[in-house]
This record gives structure tokens, sequence and C-alpha cells, in this order.
């Protein structure tokens, strides 16, 4: 069987290829194998890729069980929460299409068989998606995962209610140390920011579209779940090139209006509307924000978690995730459930 890869690893004429690998560590069993390029997100500023470090190695070794070579290359990636209310709210957005372009870029210089994508927060899902369509070879997505709740006054809290303490500070409704009391407890660790904020808005889509595994979008960042997720997302990438089954194969127009159907009833970040729309023209698909209305006037809005209710993304995941809520749409026929997904 040819693969991609062995444009850069078989023949004589590859043999200067060879020894740069052999350069890094390679050795030829493992140029022999399927070369799987893990895209990670990890850096020392996003709360939700600080532990990407830990998921990537997890992929890595799924990777390897199940008969292939991981190869980890990095994307950036910018902090919304962080790069707000300054000159740095302008580079949010763009860097998605320099992470798309990066992702096309890495996949395609090096000759990787396929792709798992290891981003966490608002624009790194989908730039991740948006390259890996663009290329279209196998890729999964395999998300960080959500910040657990904080807890401020005896009570779950998260980011959207940090941005409220600062306006009840300025009105004298609390002082300096209750305004310390929610900065240094809202966000109390690593993940996404535990609410339905656009982060992971995304990671839910991803599932509800077919391109990462169930539990991608709720299991929470600190739990062992998640590692084991990501060993299942890398032994899954294996099955998806040896079936040579492709984004493009995975998001049709079937697999977005059940993304949709799924934003509306999780109520969604309006984000969402930005980057699904890319996704499908990355995709090929005529979306357009009429589609948006018509399944939201035909669709329940199950879910109500933070910052439009009092529940956040482990509430979500105890309660069955995505899939449990794929399930109750099922029961009003609102989803096609014949579509390919990335397991």
């Amino acid at each position: 069987m040819t693969r991609i890869s062995d444009n850069v690893t078989q023949g004589v004429e590859r043999a200067p290829m060879r020894s740069l690998f052999y350069a890094m560590g390679y050795t030829k069993e493992e140029l022999d194998r399927p070369l799987i390029g893990v895209v990670s997100a990890h850096s020392e500023i996003v709360p939700g890729h600080m532990h990407l470090d830990k998921i990537t190695e997890a992929v890595k070794a799924g990777v390897r069980m199940a008969g292939g070579t991981p190869i980890m290359v990095p994307v950036i990636g910018v902090c919304d929460g962080i790069a707000m209310g300054h000159e740095g709210m302008k580079y949010s957005l763009p860097s998605r299409e320099l992470i798309a372009d990066s992702v096309e870029t890495m996949a395609k210089a090096h000759q990787f068989d396929g792709l798992v994508l290891v981003p966490n927060c608002d624009k790194i899902v989908p730039g991740m998606i948006l390259g890996a369509l663009r290329i279209n070879v196998p890729s999964i997505v395999c998300s960080g995962g959500p910040m657990m709740s904080g807890i401020v006054n005896c009570e779950e809290t998260s980011l959207s209610k940090m941005f409220e303490a600062v306006g009840a500070r300025k009105a004298g409704l609390i002082d300096d140390d209750g305004l310390r009391e929610f900065e240094e407890n809202v966000c109390p660790g690593c993940g996404s920011c535990s609410g339905m904020y656009t982060a992971n808005s995304m990671n839910c889509l991803s599932e509800a579209i077919g391109l990462a595994l169930p539990g991608n979008g709720t299991i929470p960042a600190v739990e062992s779940r998640r590692i084991m997720l990501a060993k299942h997302a890398g032994m899954a990438i294996m099955d998806l090139v040896e079936k040579d089954v492709k984004p493009r194969d995975i998001v049709t127009m079937a697999s977005v209006q059940n993304a949709l159907t799924c934003d509306m009833a999780l109520g969604c970040s309006s984000n969402t509307v930005l980057h699904l729309l890319a996704i499908a023209h990355e995709a090929g698909l005529a979306v357009d924000l009429n589609m948006f209305n018509e399944i939201s006037e035909r669709t329940p809005n199950l879910c109500h978690l933070a910052p439009a209710g009092g529940t956040h993304m482990h509430d979500l995941d105890r309660a069955g995730g995505i899939q449990a809520v794929l399930a109750e749409l099922n029961k009003k026929n609102l989803i096609k459930t014949d579509c390919i997904t990335a397991n």
C-alpha cells in the first residue's frame, strides 16, 4: 500500500530525507510505519493549553500502540481572555487563519499520512479543523477538555462571573478583598473556561460533527478519562488512515446540520456561527444564515450552561455529555444517525 509519507521515507532518492530523520533519532522501523502528525497547541500562556503536553504524549502513545509513528508539531494559540481590552484583541480572530495555514504547511511539507489535532481554545479548534479540511488527509480532533468550575461564596462560578465582579467592584457592591476572592478562585486550573463559551462550544461541536470521539467536548481536563480519550484518539487515527477516511468524508451537509442542531440544543456561543460557516466553506458546502434560522426554529434548547445558567461543563459531562444530547434530539428525529464519524 502506497502512503503519503513514502514521499519522504522510501526509495533511493529519499535517502537524504531519511538521513534527516535519522538525525532526530528515528529508526528505520519507525520510518516504515505511517507518519502521524500530532499538531499540538501546547504553551504556557493559555490555561486551556498549559496541559496539552500531557495530552499530546497520550495521543502519541495511542498512535504507537496502533502501529504508527507519531511526530509532534506545534501551532500558536491566543488566549482570548488575556487578549482583551487592548490592542491584542485585534489578533485573536486572524490567528485562526494563521493556525489553519500552519496545519496545512506542516502536514504538506512533511507528508504526514494522518493528523491528530490537539487544540482547546477559541480560535485554535476551528483553525486546526480548517487546515485539516483544506489538505483533506485523515484527521481527528482530540481537545484538552474543559476547566472545572471555581467556587466563590460556596457557589460554582466561572469566568463570566469574574467580569460581573468587576462591575460590582466599580459600583461599590464589593470591596477589593471581594474582588480578589473572585479573581483567585473563578478559574481553578487547566482547561478551557468552564462555561459554554466559544472554546467548549467548538469542542462539543467537533464531537457532534463527527471529527472527534465521544467525550471530546465534556470530559474535564483534570480527569484521567481525558488521558484515556487521547490514547484512543491516537489509536483511532490509525484506523482512519487504514480506511482512508478523510475530513471531507466526515464533514458533509448532513453532519453540519447535526452540528447546528446540537449547537441550538446546547445554547452554544454565537461565535460558532463564524466558525461553522468557515468550516462548511472549507468543506465546499453551501451553508448560510438561513440554515441556522431554520434549524433553530425546530430545535429545543435543552441546556442552560454558564453564562446562560448556573451549570458548567462537568455537569453536562455527568449527565451523559454530547452523546446524551444527541440521543435526546434523535428521539424527535432531529438528527441524522447514518453519518461517518471518527469512531
